[in-house]
């Protein structure tokens, strides 16, 4: 197979609650961590096509192909048409109910090879590089294939004992072909650590157990929604489906994405590690687990949230890995070429000390939240008294400068929408202690929260700008994050401030089909070229709340034009040629797609009588209804 760097949009996702990989529509694994999401690569071909290792199958003639998953699954089928015959190869990692009696059982990777038409001939390369291809494996033969060994890790590459491809061994690989004819199959693995419990399985019991596995989810929420129209069920299905994929099931964390490095323009470097838990990501987190009826999940999610309320105020990060580390350095891996040449590879994150003042806002939303939607959620006495203690730490320290929710490295500043999420922090906290009887500082946290909003509607609003602006130390630097003005109810959306905002970021910020960059004229760093996909989610919910429905659904259809022939999303999206940049699939850019398609699909029903009780969380019942049995 050449080596090259396929577009975002040619890759598809599998995963297993807690792992995932990457397969382009050329049949190439060419990103892959063992054992979990966040552990190192054997196969990372995607940031260096010629070291980074990659375990691929496909047609050895000249092919055309396409991929798409198995209904309601994250299973995927990528088809080859060659000029003898038509072959699929069908990729997952194995699932059974989230609790398999082996951990080691999920450490794998099927792949079942099968002839509908004709006669093809498949190559297999098999070539994995260990700990991000630092390590140069051993390779060996086994009775029914072969093993990659590197100090104390393993992986095992086993074969079909009825179709065995023909393979040989090299150095540095383990390459072969298998020839099937119409009618035949062929199964092939990988498994990391040990072998024992792939070898003992049925493979095509275990693809109906995975299938059935990711049905069974999505019918154990509330389904189809009935006035959702039908154009957007699936694509809101496939977001929910990317999300469980993400979702670590051992501690309910959410990583925003399931790569690193993967640029956010080709050439620039701004390439980050997303394999982490990000506090930011709380509030829409929890609003679109909620609406798509799965609360078992967002239960999950406010318990990691509670646990993070019981440390000091002062020692919570932005960001922490899916079983809670705190110690996150950021290294540049200097062996590796990047995607497409762009470096730094980066593994760790740099941001993880970085103060952040929103993140105190966006957890005690995200506990509020899951109070109001679910009557079964609640905080004991010890609970609160760690919430009452971040509040109370909101109120000495808002006053402060920090580095945003763009995580600026060079400068702290007042960065509106921190100032936003303090208010924020204050007033939910006010909600939660009175409508619960808690014990609190009750005149205090008012005091505080006015102090707040007056900072706010007097220094960060410029008429010079006519909007409200990034940081109160400008008037010309506009930031989408104010579109979460009339989002967190801090202001009504008729408010004639909120609709000059979303007028400027329409103006400024947007283009023609409602792709939305993140700001604009900040000297902290250069404007930005590229849309974030969230933040044109976030202008689609302001317009919504504004009752302008014909603009928010035109913008809504457009970005679904964006998503890979998948439905995924990656971080951002370059207007000039719709190029999906950034890592990859992106966590927030699905978690505004299930909103946006919320808030429309609740403005449809109510006419355009759009009023902000429509979509407080407060006795709204789930955007769906119950589905049938899973398939």
């Amino acid at each position: 197979m050449p080596i090259e760097y396929p577009p975002l949009r040619d890759y598809g996702v599998i995963g297993n609650d807690d792992r995932c990989a990457l397969v382009s529509r050329q049949g190439s694994i060419d990103w892959c961590c063992f054992p979990h999401l966040e552990s190192s690569s054997v196969f990372a071909r995607i940031l260096d096509a010629d070291r980074g290792g990659h375990f691929a199958v496909y047609p050895t003639e000249t092919h055309e192909s396409n991929h798409r998953y198995a209904d309601r699954t994250n299973v995927l089928e990528t088809r080859f048409e060659t000029a003898t015959g038509q072959a699929t190869v069908t990729d997952f990692m194995p699932i059974d109910d989230g609790e398999p009696d082996d951990e080691r059982f999920q450490q794998a990777i099927y792949r079942l090879l099968e002839c509908e038409r004709g006669t093809v001939e498949l190559a297999v390369e098999f070539e994995p590089r260990f700990d991000y291809a630092r390590a140069d494996p051993v390779l060996e033969r086994t009775d029914d294939g072969a093993v990659a060994s590197s100090d104390d890790e393993r992986l095992h590459l086993v074969a079909d004992d009825d179709i065995e491809p023909e393979l040989e061994l090299s150095e540095s690989a383990v390459t072969g072909t298998v020839s099937l004819e119409a009618g035949e199959r062929c199964w092939i693995g990988v498994q990391y650590g040990g072998r024992e419990p792939l070898a003992s399985v049925d493979p095509k019991t275990v693809l109906d157990e995975t299938k059935r596995y990711w049905r069974s989810w999505l019918g154990s929420r509330d389904g189809k929604p009935a006035s959702m129209p039908e154009r957007w069920h699936e694509t809101v299905v496939r977001s929910e489906l990317v999300l469980k994929l993400l979702i670590h099931h051992e501690t309910g964390a959410i990583p925003a994405a399931a790569t690193t490095s993967i640029p956010e323009k080709i050439g620039s470097d701004r390439t980050w590690d997303y394999r982490y838990n990000w506090i930011r990501d709380a509030k829409f987190t929890v609003q679109a687990l909620h609406d798509t009826g799965h609360r078992t999940e967002a239960q999950e999610y406010f318990d990691w949230f509670v646990d993070v309320v019981q440390t000091d105020p002062a020692d919570i990060q932005p960001l922490y890995g899916l079983h809670g580390e705190t110690e996150i350095d950021e290294e540049v891996l200097e062996h590796l070429s990047g995607y497409r040449n762009t470096r730094p590879v980066r593994i760790g994150n740099g941001a993880a000390p970085q103060w952040q003042l929103d993140a105190y806002g966006t957890i005690v939303q995200a506990i509020y939240e899951t109070i109001q939607f679910d009557d079964e959620a609640g905080l004991t006495a010890d609970e609160w008294g760690g919430l009452r203690d971040l509040v109370d730490y909101v109120c000495d320290h808002w006053e402060e400068p920090d580095a945003g929710i763009w995580e600026f490295r060079d400068e702290k500043r007042h960065f509106l929408h921190s100032k936003l999420l303090c208010w924020v922090a204050l007033d939910r906290g006010l909600a939660i202690a009175t409508e619960n009887g808690f014990d609190a500082p009750l005149e205090r946290w008012r005091e505080e929260r006015d102090a707040v909003r007056e900072a706010i509607e007097e220094r960060g609003y410029s008429e010079e700008a006519g909007s409200f602006v990034q940081h109160f130390e400008t008037d010309e630097a506009i930031d989408a994050t104010a579109l979460l003005i009339p989002i967190y109810e801090f202001l009504p959306p008729e408010d004639e401030r909120v609709q000059n905002t979303i007028d400027t970021v329409l103006e400024k910020l947007t283009t023609d089909d409602g792709l939305v960059v993140r700001f604009v004229d900040t000297d902290i760093r250069e404007d930005e070229e590229e849309a974030f996909v969230l933040c044109s989610f976030w202008l689609i919910d302001a317009l919504v709340l504004s009752n302008r429905l014909e603009l928010a659904e035109t913008y809504f259809e457009n970005v679904l034009e964006y998503a890979s022939p998948l439905g995924l999303y990656s971080e951002k999206i370059d207007p000039e040629n719709g190029q999906l940049l950034g890592n990859f699939p992106q966590a927030f850019s699905h978690l505004g797609l299930i909103n946006s398609a919320s808030y429309l699909t609740r403005a449809l029903e109510v006419d355009g009588e759009v009023s902000p009780e429509n979509f407080h969380p407060d006795g709204v019942e789930t955007l769906f209804q119950r589905e049938g049995p899973p398939d």
